[in-house]
């Protein structure tokens, strides 16, 4: 006979807290006689204050320091509009707080009690599966349910819980984690009478590229070769060559096509050409699975998909026209989901931008660093000479957002330039033939930035070069360029460390472009020529929404 399992209620727009509260731990505070007047005034005053950074009500937020410093950890001084004291002393009060609650009203610092049954459970798993399901055991024993009751259902509810009410991970990876532990237990003789839950799918091994049909790979080598040479559009304008970023990114779509091909059904050695994976056939089919993977909308990508497919089939004239008049029937299926404007984490951004004061702490944040740098010089050399590189780079996006590209590529007497004298600033320029959009790039930087750059250059470089005689602004080991990816993600997690905003080292155009429209509304098209090239529409629309909201 199966048993009975308690019934799973309907999610909550607020969930009901299974544990004693802020609220209750407010209560409790302003009531104890053994806490001076100060402190209770303190305290509670900074247990509220958290509970609005969080933006959270107090009712719905765990008295528990271990539910609760991964919320409080991400809590950035600058984005809370406090200086750096405050916060930290705000943190400190709802800690000490916390751990005051926790001992005078012997709230169990992991979580609910355990029923009987889960202590028994408890008692006979080892340590390192105990930590795994734990949070799920607690949060049971809070429900009524006992280890034999949980079923898909009863996780499912937990996992909504854990999201809403708890700074833990909800992500695939920990849910998988958790439920292999489960599992695992369940095939013992601790879990005889535990149900096996379902874990998240995993990506389907998939064939090697060397495993595809050689008539496929041929194709598209020849393809990309054409494209690597200065070529002809198909209206027969000559171009220059794809620069070879792009022609990576591009290939990796066309194989990554040809695996979701055979992953969906479509049996290998019939992908013996560009023309069998481009058919109508093949690309609907995957682009479909895109689509579902995706949710009710296609996102940017899949929907590029649609006419990067028809082009590429045009390109090299591999089908007829009827098979044509499919694949465009696919793109315009598709583009009638393009979302015009901002993506949700640039407009997030742009936002942040056009907020009074926040630009300005990007700004002088390379000042900042540079004199940390300083600081830090004779103890710690290299990290000093990491932090003034990080200076310069900054307040060179600042002043010229270039693309990523081409700021770790920078050259001294090349790209960075003193055409007036030693004692002249700095220039940047770039030829057209190094620059995406084909147009020469110019930037005179002021004094500020070229004394910036100087004492970087002189005190902190050799430093990188390691003995090099290296030319590059950026180098990283053997002194060649930085790469380009470890630059990237060091300059965002500076300035997120720094200030509490994420910045990528393109977004700095999407910054530039909010800024210059703010200050001289109208002004699309100097924008479009020095940040992007004509044919995206979709920047296009970026900068009428920038014209409406940020241009006044």
């Amino acid at each position: 006979m199966t048993p009975l399992v308690p019934s799973i209620p309907e999610r909550a727009p607020t969930p009901m807290l299974l544990e004693p509260s802020f609220s209750d731990m407010i209560s409790a505070i302003a009531q104890a006689k053994d806490l001076s007047e100060p402190h209770r005034r303190h305290w509670v005053c900074s247990l509220r204050q958290i509970a609005k950074w969080i933006n959270r009500p107090a009712a719905v937020i765990a008295a528990r320091w271990q539910a609760l410093h991964l919320s409080m950890g991400q809590l950035h001084h600058s984005r809370l509009g406090v200086t750096a004291k405050t916060a930290a002393n705000h943190k400190s009060n709802a800690r000490a707080a916390l751990l005051w609650f926790t001992k005078k009203s012997g709230v169990i610092r992991r979580g609910a009690q355990l029923s009987p049954d889960w202590a028994r459970f408890h008692a006979g798993l080892n340590g390192a599966a105990w930590t795994r399901v734990s949070s799920l055991a607690r949060y049971c024993s809070a429900r009524d349910f006992g280890p034999s009751d949980v079923n898909d259902d009863v996780f499912g509810a937990y996992w909504e819980y854990r999201a809403d009410t708890t700074g833990l991970a909800t992500h695939n990876t920990a849910k998988r984690f958790m439920l292999r532990a489960w599992n695992a237990t369940a095939e013992t003789t601790v879990g005889r009478a535990l149900h096996r839950l379902k874990e998240p799918a995993l990506k389907m091994a998939e064939p090697a590229w060397k495993a595809f049909p050689i008539g496929l790979r041929d194709d598209i080598d020849s393809y990309f070769g054409g494209l690597a040479k200065v070529h002809r559009t198909l209206g027969g304008k000559r171009i220059q060559p794809c620069s070879a970023t792009t022609i990576t990114n591009r290939r990796a779509e066309l194989v990554a096509m040809a695996r979701m091909a055979v992953r969906l059904g479509v049996p290998i050695e019939r992908l013996n050409s560009l023309g069998a994976l481009l058919h109508p056939d093949v690309a609907e089919k995957v682009i479909d699975a895109y689509w579902a993977k995706n949710g009710k909308e296609p996102k940017t990508g899949t929907i590029n998909l649609g006419w990067k497919v028809l082009r590429m089939a045009r390109e090299t004239a591999c089908l007829d026209e009827a098979a044509f008049s499919r694949l465009d029937d696919i793109r315009v299926a598709l583009h009638q989901h393009r979302r015009e404007g901002l993506t949700p984490k640039n407009l997030q951004l742009v936002r942040q931008v056009l907020t009074e004061g926040v630009w300005t702490e990007v700004i002088s944040l390379p000042n900042v660093l540079m004199q940390q740098a300083r600081s830090a010089k004779d103890h710690a050399p290299v990290k000093a000479a990491v932090s003034a590189q990080l200076a310069v780079a900054i307040a060179i996006l600042t002043f010229a957002p270039v693309r990523l590209r081409n700021l770790v590529g920078i050259e001294l007497g090349q790209n960075l330039i003193k055409p007036g004298g030693l004692n002249t600033p700095y220039w940047l320029v770039f030829p057209h033939y190094d620059v995406k959009n084909r147009v020469d790039l110019n930037f005179k930087f002021d004094q500020p930035l070229t004394d910036l750059i100087d004492e970087y250059v002189h005190e902190f470089r050799p430093t990188l070069l390691r003995g090099q005689n290296g030319t590059c602004l950026f180098p990283g080991e053997a002194g060649r360029s930085k790469h380009s990816m470890q630059f990237s993600k060091q300059i965002t997690l500076r300035i997120q460390k720094a200030i509490g905003i994420r910045v990528t080292v393109h977004q700095f155009r999407h910054a530039a472009a909010a800024i210059y429209l703010k200050n001289r509304p109208g002004d699309y098209e100097t924008v479009r020529r020095a940040l992007w090239q004509s044919r995206y529409r979709d920047h296009g629309s970026f900068l009428l929404w920038l014209g409406d909201h940020g241009g006044h």
